[in-house]
């Protein structure tokens, strides 16, 4: 059984999973904002609960394996989390924290890489060997997935699609807006639902969410209409610059704008204007798995058999240290 986590802002999510994939059980709480210990016994509490619901408790040889996918990453050379937008976890050895608490090794991994993960090993990315995962939701990430492993990067960076700039940008795309960053104009800024409801504001000095926008433009609505055309256009040059330089087997959607069933139809089409090759046959997909991905995917981050219980974690504590 391995266990997965998805440590988002606003809530915590905890699965264990079969060998075939299958949900053996699933719980979720809120997330302690801004409260890093807390945040720490919150997961570890999740996952006694994950295991007992799962009725494997108190048997040491079959507890789970424990992946937690996080917003952000740990780097290599400090061993601590960084570029997370839960900031609270910022500078914290949460891998090590969570080993201490659970009495097992832990493996954490970016939100994006879990659910490029979770969609290559048994969603719409299933049977390709290079899978470009995206996530479109308040932010813009993606992950990237070959041959059943996510690719991470000597910086633990790759796959950090959502900051490089918006390609090949018209003149009014100039200077681009500012990002969380300190850049400006980064994909992020342009293609994420939080870029869709900036750029309707910005166009027509309204203030609506991306739900709402996409109901007007269903509507007939010309303004909404026109915001979601320049999405169409934007998503397609950015994703024209990954076929470009990664050239995967299939690119897959996830997050809110993923639900949107014209990407599927509009952006192929366009991207093929800035795409360096004669035909693009790279396919389009929406996520098999919805919100379900990010921590179906931090399961996967052990493979099916691989014993977890009784080896030392990567980030374990020496003796005598304690959580902070």
């Amino acid at each position: 059984m391995r266990i997965g986590v998805d440590l988002g802002g606003s809530k915590i999510e905890a699965i264990a999973l079969a060998d075939d994939g299958r949900i053996l059980a699933r719980q979720r709480v809120a997330a302690p904002r801004g409260d890093y210990r807390r945040s720490v016994l919150a997961i570890r509490d999740l996952v006694l609960a994950v295991e007992a619901q799962a009725g494997t408790t108190g048997s040491p040889g079959t507890r789970g394996s424990l992946g937690v996918g996080i917003p952000g990453t740990v780097s290599p050379a400090t061993g601590l989390v960084k570029n997370a937008n839960s900031v609270w976890l910022i500078g914290h050895a949460l891998d090590k924290d969570l080993a201490e608490a659970l009495g097992r090794p832990v493996r954490l991994a970016n939100d994006a890489n879990c659910f490029a993960l979770s969609e290559a090993m048994d969603g719409a990315g299933a049977g390709y060997n290079t899978v470009f995962g995206v996530i479109l939701g308040t932010g813009c990430g993606a992950g990237i997935v070959i041959n059943g492993h996510a690719l991470v990067g000597p910086n633990a960076i790759a796959g950090e699609w959502g900051h490089n700039p918006l390609p090949w940008p018209m003149p009014d795309e100039l200077p681009g807006p500012a990002c969380y960053c300190g850049l400006r104009g980064c994909n992020e800024t342009w293609i994420s639902g939080t870029g869709l409801e900036n750029d309707f504001t910005r166009a027509t000095g309204l203030q609506l969410d991306a739900e709402d926008i996409v109901a007007r433009a269903d509507t007939g609505d010309a303004e909404a209409e026109a915001a979601l055309r320049r999405l169409e256009t934007r998503l397609a040059r950015a994703l024209a610059a990954v076929l470009n330089l990664l050239d995967p087997d299939v690119i897959v959607l996830g997050g809110g704008l993923s639900n949107l069933d014209r990407l599927y139809q509009s952006v192929p089409q366009l991207w093929e204007t800035w795409a360096f090759s004669d035909t693009i046959v790279t396919p389009l997909k929406r996520n098999l798995h919805g919100d379900s991905s990010g921590v179906r995917g931090a399961a996967w981050l052990w493979a099916i058999g691989e014993r977890a219980i009784g080896e030392r974690a990567s980030g374990e504590r020496a003796s005598g240290e304690r959580l902070p």
